[in-house]
């Protein structure tokens, strides 16, 4: 069985305009199943079916369930879903996993055993950048190239040169940004320090950084709460960003940050693969 033109249509669709969704692909079926081998689903965040098809119940709960930790770790998974006396034979219970692979009991009268591989399909990370200083545009040339959604806001007349970013902003208003997950760096270098850092701490994000040193952010940061700005909003932009690799020239620093946010990007995929093994 191979999957439809729709499915595949709408699969590219999704991806193009940035939607999460997970593509369920039936690899291997014994005994009798609803679906066979090849079959393909396309499951949404919420848990619904959008196209095709991958059995009827007994299946359904168990690859819904790896679908929605699939999105939230965006690490793939094998879900095998067999009677409960082959799950004796094997020495695992159902909700266990073992050699990556997550075991379900099929309590359908069929007994057939049906193993799904569950893939999330994430929008591109989504970086945003405030500020116009040499550490910003270096930092949105190489993040490109790491396949990041790249916005860039400054004030337009600070920009020397045409920045290599997806969206440009003039001024720091963060109306509208692009989907998946986020993260935030001001790197203003004196230039509209403040409005800038009040601009990132509104915008919802998996990490807010500032280019500049811990004593810089302190005055800021006293300033901003003098102003009503939740301290613990603040507490939570690393400040100086980056991580500490000796870094000198702008395209080191920007480097250095890569490396920080690749860090915690990842963190969560490297914990799930660990509980896995």
């Amino acid at each position: 069985m191979t999957a439809s033109p729709e499915l595949l249509d709408l699969a590219a669709q999704l991806k193009a305009n940035d939607e999460s969704f997970v593509l369920a692909t039936v690899v291997r079926t014994v005994s009798v199943t609803a679906a066979k081998a090849g079959a393909k689903a396309i499951i949404r965040p919420d848990g619904t079916i959008v196209a095709g098809w991958i059995g009827g119940g007994c299946a359904r709960g168990a690859v819904l369930k790896a679908a929605r930790e699939a999105l939230a770790d965006g690490v793939p998974r094998m879900v095998s879903v067999q009677p409960d006396n082959l799950l004796a034979e094997l020495g695992v219970k159902p909700g266990e996993t073992k050699e990556g692979v997550r075991f379900a009991s099929n309590m359908c009268p069929s007994k057939g055993t049906m193993d799904i591989f569950v893939e999330p399909v994430l929008p591109h990370p989504a970086l945003v950048i405030l500020g116009a200083s040499p550490v910003a545009l270096a930092l949105a040339a190489q993040a490109r190239t790491l396949g990041y959604h790249v916005t860039l806001a400054a004030p337009a007349s600070d920009l020397v040169t045409t920045p290599e970013a997806d969206v440009l902003v003039d001024g720091f208003a963060l109306d509208q940004l692009a989907g998946g997950r986020r993260f935030v760096v001001v790197s203003t270098q004196g230039k509209g320090d403040e409005a800038a850092l009040r601009a990132a701490l509104a915008c919802d994000a998996a990490y807010h950084a500032f280019v500049g040193s811990r004593r810089k952010m302190d005055s800021l940061r006293d300033k901003l709460i003098s102003d009503g700005i939740d301290a613990a909003l603040l507490d939570r932009v690393k400040a100086p960003a980056g991580l500490d690799l000796g870094a000198i020239t702008p395209e080191e620093i920007a480097m250095s940050i890569l490396a920080e946010i690749t860090l915690t990007r990842r963190r969560g995929q490297r914990e799930a693969g660990a509980s896995a093994r």
